[in-house]
């Protein structure tokens, strides 16, 4: 029994931290301000961990959630827009709240802007108004009016001598404003559909305007005038003006006499740069890790951030994704995953298992280094990916499986990039689970929403690197329902199915039917063989887990204890427990012997659909659909040895405590069996100073600490329940309840002591009262029984 498990603890956690809207990187490049579902999450860059969240208190989060936010040109201060109506001001570094004032718009606040002296805010809001705020008085100066509808971008001029604000709401015109009279200056049409940025010059002579009309347009700002209208064939969502002094792959700048680099991004994906005062496309990504939006009109990229401390670019994707780039080679240098979105399977990957693949509600496959949680975005499927599965003789091969109705087979090279090895799209429907030989590499079996299994070759990789056709060798129509779980035996020798149709059924290496599983009353969602017995393991939707015997298919054990549908099932400690994860958000660990669940642990705030266990069983990692995973590690031998630590040191105690109480040092006891938390030892104790008489009792209790007072006290309470014990624990009352009133010592739960004393203590003095009333009436009857002078009457 002492190989089997019998705790995993958490040892990390990997959330969400952006979920969509604004993004903002700090001036020294170490952060990113993320806007993570009602709060703003401050990541550090190079490690990846949240260093400070703001807005995260239960009122904040649950009734004033952040529709926006800016950050100060200093870097010192964020405001944020509310739902409420409010907008806050927050120290960046602490996350302190600064100030709180009321908007004063007729709708929510949608875009806000600080001035280049951050002492005045501008906010936007979906009124058409724009209103500016002396951040230091707290009063508004102005009231900007003459936009109508809900506005997309909000810009103070660089220049504060300028004091001119430009907005753009949904009539398309840009409009600026002056500051200091609120009076409309220039309004500049140009745009047909939404303005998605607006950048400034240096000079302050141009402005450059991006839009969802396909166009970047030039402006000379004095004029309101366009000087350029370049078509860049796809909606625009973000654009940055790039330095003076830059470099990127393919293109001598020195060539150029003088121009407005411009590099945008939205629709198809890839970052361009352009010279606009040439109209020239000066450069166009090739190695992109986004891909175009599917829909015409959709969004692909939502932001681009230019740093130039550290000169690189960051391309923000529309599933949050943050990809950062360096400027000069364009190479990608970090992958962030802002939010997984459904985690719905996990595998570790290489031979040292410091790798994990993760499959999401995506068409991407997310490649982690599990010591720096770093990601690479591995593309290939072009929808979402449903399953994976690894070769436990070549670990650093797999397959996966999506809904485009195919398979691949996937290499990790030894520069740890993935590499796809071949594809196979036989199927006709979604391929809902992939399963590798356990023996060799030499085949995988895969099965679909098509109602069939299908066994493939495994092919050599090809000498250029180019992705091959897998030959399907075997196919058999398995059910009259949706397949949702296969399983390849230890030897190779057989698989199992599990469907929606309630039943899972064996077949041999040719897909010969062997054998129907029944006994389930809903769909079976996980199907696994056991490492040593000739037994399956079923998972069903009806909240059980059952074993089964492959010789006669009947069911010797059902678990239950998951409240839902258990979505997936492991044999572990060489068959003789199992893990279990369901859509009640737990994870179970079962030992069949016993039909016990040893451990039931509640990391999920939903459906668990991955469980990942590494080969020596020391880690699990899960995920489900919080967009969470959790590393868990066996702690078991750790528990044993502090159990045996705790025992052998509790044995040592009980046996100085003996040898104090012969040797009648019974202070020394009196405070070791109060450390012990030992009531009946302490009791014993006390009653032997107690035959010293109670000022005995009075000396010794004042020589203990304030904690064992206290200690002694919640056991006196214990002990005036019985009648029998109610002498020493009222002595021990009276002789501590003078310290208690005077301040001297202080009970911090006084007011449970006295609730659990008071009824006990009245019902002893009642019975001593009565007790006393009693031997008072046999006095009397007793003297009244004395022999008195007998009175002789003649």
């Amino acid at each position: 029994m002492s190989n089997l498990k019998e705790i995993y603890e958490k040892s990390a956690e990997f959330t969400a931290f952006y979920t969509g809207g604004d993004i903002q990187w700090t001036n020294d490049g170490l952060q990113m301000l993320c806007l993570c579902d009602e709060a703003i999450k401050v990541v550090e860059v190079d490690t990846l961990i949240t260093s400070l969240i703001i807005g995260e208190t239960e009122e904040d989060a649950e009734n004033d959630q952040i529709y926006t936010f800016k950050i100060s040109h200093s870097n010192q201060s964020i405001v944020t827009a509310h739902k409420s109506g409010l907008i806050k001001m927050w120290d960046k570094e602490t996350g302190v709240q600064l100030k709180i004032w009321r908007s004063s718009h007729k709708g929510p606040v949608v875009k806000l802007a600080f001035d280049s002296t951050d002492e005045n805010i501008a906010s936007g809001g979906s009124d058409g108004n724009v209103r500016l705020w002396d951040v230091g008085h707290n009063t508004c100066t102005s009231s900007l009016r003459g936009a109508m509808g809900v506005f997309s971008v909000l810009e103070y001029h660089p220049d504060s001598s300028k004091q001119l604000v430009f907005g753009a709401a949904d009539d398309t015109k840009i409009r600026s404003w002056c500051s200091k009279t609120g009076k409309e200056q220039l309004v500049y049409s140009g745009h047909f559909s939404k303005v998605t940025a607006l950048l400034f010059t240096l000079d302050g002579k141009y402005m450059v305007s991006s839009g969802r009309d396909r166009v970047l347009i030039l402006w000379d700002l004095n004029v309101s005038k366009a000087l350029k209208v370049v078509p860049v064939y796809e909606g625009i969502e973000s654009c940055i003006l790039l330095p003076p002094s830059f470099k990127i792959p393919n293109f001598n700048k020195k060539l150029e006499t003088e121009g407005v680099y411009v590099a945008c991004a939205g629709e198809k994906g890839i970052v361009k740069v352009w010279n606009l005062s040439m109209s020239r496309l000066m450069f166009e990504q090739i190695n992109s890790l986004v891909s175009p939006s599917t829909e015409e009109g959709g969004l692909s990229i939502t932001h681009l951030l230019y740093n130039q401390a550290r000169n690189m670019v960051s391309v923000v994707t529309v599933d949050h994704n943050i990809i950062i780039h360096d400027l000069e080679t364009f190479d990608s240098v970090k992958q962030m995953i802002g939010f997984t979105d459904e985690v719905l399977d996990i595998i570790f990957l290489g031979k040292n298992e410091n790798h994990i693949i993760v499959a999401t509600n995506s068409q991407d496959l997310k490649y982690y280094d599990l010591e720096t949680m770093n990601c690479q975005i591995v593309k290939g499927h072009t929808d979402i990916v449903l399953s994976l599965a690894n070769f436990p003789t070549k670990l650093e091969m797999f397959v996966s499986s999506s809904k485009d109705n195919s398979v691949r087979l996937w290499l990790q090279t030894p520069n740890n990039t993935i590499h796809c090895l071949a594809v196979g799209t036989r199927h006709t429907a979604s391929v809902g689970s992939v399963y590798t030989s356990q023996t060799s590499d030499d085949f995988f079996t895969s099965v679909s929403q098509d109602n069939c299994i299908k066994v493939w070759t495994v092919c050599k990789p090809a000498e250029k690197c180019v992705e091959q056709n897998l030959k399907c060798s075997h196919t058999e129509l398995a059910h009259q329902m949706d397949i949702n779980c296969v399983a390849v035996s230890p030897n190779d020798k057989m698989i199992a199915t599990g469907s929606q149709d309630k039943t899972a059924k064996i077949w041999a290496e040719d897909l010969t039917l062997l054998g129907v599983l029944k006994g389930h009353r809903r769909g079976v969602w996980c199907v696994r063989f056991s490492p040593v017995d000739q037994v399956v393991l079923t998972s069903s939707a009806d909240s059980s887990i059952k074993l089964w015997s492959i010789s006669d298919l009947s069911c010797l054990k059902t678990f239950e204890g998951h409240e839902s549908s258990v979505l997936k099932v492991e044999f572990i400690s060489k068959g003789q427990q199992i893990l279990s994860s369901g859509a009640d958000g737990l994870l179970k660990l079962w030992t069949i012997k016993t039909s016990e669940s040893k451990m039931s642990l509640d990391n999920h705030d939903g459906k668990v659909w991955s469980l990942a266990i590494s080969k020596n069983e020391s880690y699990i990692i899960t995920g489900g659909s919080d967009s969470k995973l959790v590393k868990l590690k066996d702690v078991t031998l750790e528990q044993r040895e502090r159990r045996t630590k705790e025992r052998e040191a509790l044995i040592l105690q009980e046996q100085e405590l003996n040898n104090l109480l012969h040797d009648k040092k019974l202070l020394k006891a009196l405070k070791l069996a109060l450390r012990m938390d030992r009531p009946l030892h302490v009791l014993k104790i006390v009653n032997e100073v107690l035959k010293g008489g109670s000022e005995k009792l009075r000396e010794t209790l004042s020589d203990i600490s304030h904690t064992q007072k206290e200690t002694l006290l919640k056991f006196a309470v214990e002990w005036n329940t019985n009648n029998k014990n109610c002498h020493a624990a009222q002595l021990v009352f009276n002789i501590l309840a003078p310290e208690i009133i005077s301040g001297n010592l202080k009970v911090p739960s006084l007011a449970n002591f006295i609730e659990g004393a008071l009824p006990y203590t009245e019902r002893h003095f009642e019975r001593l009262t009565n007790l006393l009333q009693d031997l008072n009436f046999i006095t009397y009857t007793v003297n009244c029984m004395q022999p008195h002078s007998v009175i002789k009457f003649k």
